[in-house]
């Protein structure tokens, strides 16, 4: 096989591989505070907000030290590792406790930061500047599909049930405990291209801790990561908004009937599809809307702010305010129309569909802006958006529906703008470069 067969197989290999891990972790998050909600009147207390907010604190507090550790052991390496510690994150909730619950959330944390700066960098090493727009993008585009199968199951099972029962939870959580570690063990797949192994080994012998946390400092004080930060920023509380309190607010929303708990399964698979067709039209066909249609990263990114404002209002308008607050008995407020499934799913889709518009494109821009320090790169990258997911889920518990929709507007409108600076600086300082090399 040609070192550009290799590279392209790495690159699937890795979304296949992240496909299982994050079909487990995606569809444990999508249903959790759910979940907790009819476990919480045994000796289990706890919240799923307050479980995801840890992991994004420490997941932001610890990004700076994952290139080191990358460094150290490898991509490889490290995302085997960490898709063991997800697993185990997930067989929490086979049997769950309190303390279990929360140390697993600490410890994943830091997983979290690994195996994303990893991914980062094997993405990146996979790539060159003609392939990080189509290798972001199949991969994108295979992680999504991780939104369709958990949920699928979610939205069979779950159809007609108004309270999740012991049986029902560990059957869903050892099934996902199972493909987690198919995943993981999917890593150990991935090979270092011949064209890259003397490069990445001087690059690891000079990777000293000091030099990699200095190195991320460095490139997160650049005007150009500065201005990306807002753009990634509005990634994170958006991930908040669709991974955890948009399927609960539909959960609990009495209104739809004895299918309000699989709504939350048909949710997420709708998110997977948007997401899917996102990463494979931005992705996949990157090159040829560059080049013939002179589509590049601006006029995607506007699709993806225009694709979430849209669904903002409509679920302003189809959601009870009170609904992302409210016990497990769910809430019978009236919202400004009377609650339709068709538009909570089409608000899903377009959720799943401004998602992808948004990541695949940061992917690509940081990937070639900082091709020569992807792992620094991608973990301030990391950072940035864990930090601010870590906020979301912060307020999620407190804040009602109208106020987080208010707060995501405003962050959606703000990342864009810095975005468009950014890709526009790019184009200027390559300009003897074909537009589908930016």
């Amino acid at each position: 096989m040609t070192p550009e067969g290799w590279k392209l197989t790495n690159v699937i290999i890795l979304g296949i591989a992240f496909m299982f891990v994050f079909t487990a972790f995606q569809t444990c998050g999508n249903i959790e505070q759910t979940v907790i909600k009819s476990i919480n009147s045994t000796q289990f207390h706890g919240s799923g907000y307050t479980s995801l907010a840890i992991i994004y604190t420490v997941f932001s507090a610890s990004n700076l030290l994952t290139p080191s550790i990358v460094a150290l052991l490898g991509c490889q390496l490290s995302m085997f590792i960490s898709g063991l510690v997800y697993s185990a994150y997930v067989a929490v909730f086979i049997e769950p406790f309190t303390w279990s619950f929360y140390l697993a959330s600490v410890i994943i944390g830091l997983a979290a930061a690994v195996i994303w700066t990893a991914q980062g960098n094997c993405l990146t090493i996979n790539s060159d500047e003609n392939t990080i727009g189509r290798n972001s993008g199949i991969f994108w585009a295979l992680l999504q599909f991780s939104l369709l199968f958990g949920n699928l199951y979610i939205y069979l099972a779950w159809k007609g049930e108004k309270h999740i029962s012991d049986h029902d939870r560990r059957t869903v959580y050892i099934a996902l405990t199972v493909i987690s570690l198919v995943g993981s063990v999917l890593f150990i797949l991935i090979r270092k291209p011949a064209s890259e192994v003397q490069s990445t080994e001087n690059e690891v012998s000079d990777d000293e801790p000091e030099a990699t946390i200095e190195s991320a400092i460095n490139i997160f004080f650049t005007k150009e990561m500065l201005l990306l930060s807002v753009c990634i920023a509005y990634t994170g509380f958006e991930l908040t908004f669709f991974s955890g309190v948009y399927g609960t607010c539909l959960g609990a929303t009495n209104r739809f009937g004895d299918e309000a708990k699989s709504l939350i399964g048909l949710n997420g698979i709708f998110i997977g599809v948007g997401e899917i067709i996102g990463g494979a039209t931005f992705g996949l066909l990157n090159k040829f809307l560059s080049k013939y249609l002179g589509i590049g990263r601006n006029p995607v990114v506007l699709l993806g702010l225009l694709s979430h404002i849209l669904a903002f209002f409509l679920i302003f308008l189809n959601v009870p305010n009170d609904a992302p607050v409210v016990p497990d008995a769910g809430t019978n407020e009236a919202a400004y129309l009377i609650p339709s499934k068709f538009i909570a799913i089409v608000c899903s889709f377009l959720l799943g569909l401004g998602d992808s518009c948004f990541n695949t494109q940061l992917l690509s821009i940081v990937g070639f802006m900082y091709a020569q320090e992807s792992a620094p790169a991608f973990a301030v990258f990391k950072f940035v958006q864990s930090i601010s997911a870590a906020v979301a889920f912060g307020y999620s518990n407190y804040l009602m529906l109208q106020w987080q929709l208010l707060i995501l507007c405003l962050a959606a409108f703000f990342g864009t703008i810095s975005f468009i600076l950014v890709e526009w600086k790019a184009k200027s300082n390559f300009q003897g470069l074909s537009y589908d090399r930016i």
